[in-house]
């Protein structure tokens, strides 16, 4: 392909190109470019935002190059202070092991795997010995560290600054060298580290990387950027039917965002949608179209069609899902509070008291709001916590 062509495909949907002159240099070499890219480890779910950078990383697949995904399950251990107020909690080896297995399947929904190189920074950050460490460190100074906007804010707060996390930049950076980066890939939080990666390249005699970073899409909450630490996410993986329901409880607001960073919409039919919302259609139509988008390019066409189905029966025919699980109560009669908590309903005793003091709770479609309620088992009752979950109990 024309190397302009490429490049006008790489810079489609990103926000800034670090430097995008050093792009094309390596462009109009002809060799396939190694394009890095970081995985945390601190949670197991792939979800829509992460994806935007995942889908860029295809492209540049397509072109022919190599995708490196680096699984941080070393500095997971540290824990990535970008963005954050105070010390992000550090992982154990077991709890990065069990997030790391079921990264791959997931990966593989969007990337091709012939393309692909799956690699552990412990594989050399294990190896680094003390000595190395320091001359690591010498090559960066705490001046330029305490200029990141999330030390910064801390410092002059008089926050604590734990000296492991000045240190994550630097690995990060050690990553690039060592898998040879070309690119690295990322979200515009992520800027300064790719940056120092850079500077740490050129001390260790590495041609710099090029720097790509992507937009960072808002999660459910519609004001924090998708994160599993937030909990504000939708996950690639999880089954059609809550994609589809967590995709129609989008603020109307976020419906173009979506539908600029989760499809793969030309500008044309990016530009018919922005139509559709400016003359004042449903945006319900428009969330529901998205929803069937986004499900059939992580699940199937199918199955998109049938939570597209469900959803509307339950929601606006006021019905029932087709599946209900079913849970089965021995006593008699059961604390409602604890009945929501063991079916799974509710995660924590608190939760399934606010979903019940705010009416979100029915009882054969009645509202319950009487949080000490004790139900009696005498026979099958279907029971609705918030908008999309629902248990059959019965009798054991």
């Amino acid at each position: 392909m024309d190397i302009k062509e490429q490049l006008k495909i790489i810079k489609r949907k990103t926000v800034e190109v670090i430097k995008e002159e050093e792009l094309l240099d390596l462009l109009k070499t002809g060799k396939p470019l190694r394009v890095k890219l970081g995985i945390d480890a601190s949670g197991p779910d792939i979800h829509l935002g992460f994806a935007v950078v995942l889908r860029k990383l295809r492209e540049f697949q397509d072109l022919g190059h190599k995708a490196v995904l680096i699984v941080g399950d070393f500095t997971g251990k540290i824990g990535d202070p970008s963005g954050r107020s105070k010390t992000r909690p550090q992982l154990t080896d077991e709890e990065i092991k069990k997030n790391i297995k079921k990264y791959s399947y997931q990966i593989f929904k969007i990337l091709n795997p012939d393309r692909t190189e799956f690699r552990c920074n412990s594989e050399w950050l294990d190896k680094l010995t003390a000595a190395d460490i320091v001359n690591l460190s010498s090559k960066y100074t705490v001046a330029r560290m305490l200029e990141r906007d999330d030390f910064s804010i801390r410092y002059k707060k008089n926050k604590p600054i734990a000296i492991h996390e000045l240190l994550y930049s630097l690995f990060q950076a050690y990553d690039s060298i060592s898998i040879k980066a070309d690119v690295e890939l990322g979200g515009t939080d992520q800027t300064f580290n790719f940056v120092t990666a850079r500077d740490i390249q050129r001390e260790f005699g590495q041609q710099p990387q090029v720097v790509i970073t992507m937009p960072l899409l808002e999660g459910l909450d519609g004001k924090l950027k998708m994160s599993k630490s937030y909990n504000n996410y939708i996950g690639i993986s999880e089954p059609p039917k809550e994609i589809y329901g967590k995709i129609m409880s989008l603020p109307d607001n976020l419906i173009m965002r979506y539908y600029e960073l989760t499809t793969d919409l030309g500008n044309g039919e990016l530009k018919k949608i922005r139509n559709r919302l400016k003359s004042g259609e449903n945006p319900r139509n428009l969330k529901a179209s998205l929803a069937y988008r986004v499900v059939s390019m992580y699940h199937s066409e199918k199955e998109a069609k049938a939570a597209g189905e469900e959803f509307t029966r339950i929601f606006k025919k006021k019905g029932l899902p087709e599946e209900i699980p079913i849970h089965k109560v021995k006593a008699k009669k059961i604390w409602i509070v604890k009945l929501l908590t063991e079916a799974g309903l509710a995660s924590s005793n608190s939760e399934a008291r606010r979903l019940i003091n705010q009416g979100g709770v029915t009882v054969d479609g009645g509202k319950l709001t009487d949080e000490s309620y004790e139900l009696e088992i005498k026979k099958e009752v279907i029971i609705k916590a918030g908008k999309r979950k629902f248990a059959k109990v019965i009798p054991s």
